[in-house]
């Protein structure tokens, strides 16, 4: 090949491979770029668990590493409203307590949900908004106590579901274990229950009369859907594979990417 020939042919190659390169950062921008923001709150306005701020990190982290959302943790609670949650797929909460929002934000997070957007609860997220009777209905119960901390054997109740189907029929976990009041089975869709053999039912901290005690379920309000796991107070269960998918495949569902 002649040298003119030979110079052109270097430069087609350089101006291909320049093309590819920056064809690549685009995707890998976009892809970036086109990920699902979820809003992570964290705020106690009752008993905060020593967890949080291990789980802010991990959740972005998973968010990071399954390339299925982007997680923004905050403790400040004013950002939940009608202007910033155009922002985001969905929220997430592991809080305690009255949070502090006004008529008007309680009115926003609700139409958020109604409108078809996630909400995805963890752990204390029920023993949240006692006073507020929508939140309530929309999560599927509140907390009554937690009679066990201890190693305990769950049983799925949805082997189909992408939050629980990479789990065994029954499978045993050591976390703080939690009951519900104004819960019904009927009333959500119950993806984790406890196997009572497991546990010591004589406890005087176990209050329902139907000994069932259901650990993760899923919800919908409007067009918006709704998942909750009461599993996530220990740091070792955020470390844990099974409860990692659990919980990124559950928020997945939520934004509507899994069914």
């Amino acid at each position: 090949m002649d040298r003119p020939r030979a110079v052109k042919a270097l430069c087609c190659v350089a101006i291909g491979l320049f093309c590819f390169s920056a064809l690549a950062s685009h995707v890998a921008a976009q892809s970036r770029k086109a990920r699902p923001k979820v809003l992570y709150l964290t705020y106690s306005g009752g008993y905060k668990h020593e967890v949080l701020p291990f789980s802010e990190a991990m959740l972005q982290r998973l968010g990071e590493q399954s390339g299925a959302f982007e997680s923004i943790a905050t403790l400040d609670c004013s950002l939940v409203n009608a202007d910033y949650l155009k922002n985001f797929a969905g929220l997430v909460f592991y809080t305690t307590g009255e949070l502090p929002f006004s008529e008007e934000q309680k009115e926003a997070f609700l139409e958020f949900i109604r409108s078809g957007k996630g909400f995805v609860g963890i752990h204390s997220a029920t023993d949240t908004f006692y006073q507020w009777p929508a939140y309530g209905k929309l999560i599927g119960g509140y907390f009554d106590l937690h009679p066990w901390h201890q190693e305990v054997r769950m049983k799925v109740e949805d082997t189909a579901h992408p939050s629980v189907k990479h789990l065994a029929p029954t499978f045993t976990i050591k976390d703080e274990i939690y009951q519900f009041k104004d819960f019904s089975k009927s009333q959500v869709h119950v993806l984790l229950s406890l196997v009572n053999a497991s546990v010591d039912l004589k406890r005087p901290s176990v209050h329902r009369p139907d000994k069932y005690f259901a650990n993760a379920w899923t919800n919908t309000y409007g067009k918006g859907r709704i998942f909750y796991t009461a599993l996530g107070h220990r740091e070792d269960v955020w470390t844990d594979p099974r409860f990692q998918r659990h919980l990124v495949n559950g928020i997945r569902w939520a934004l509507g990417e899994l069914n």
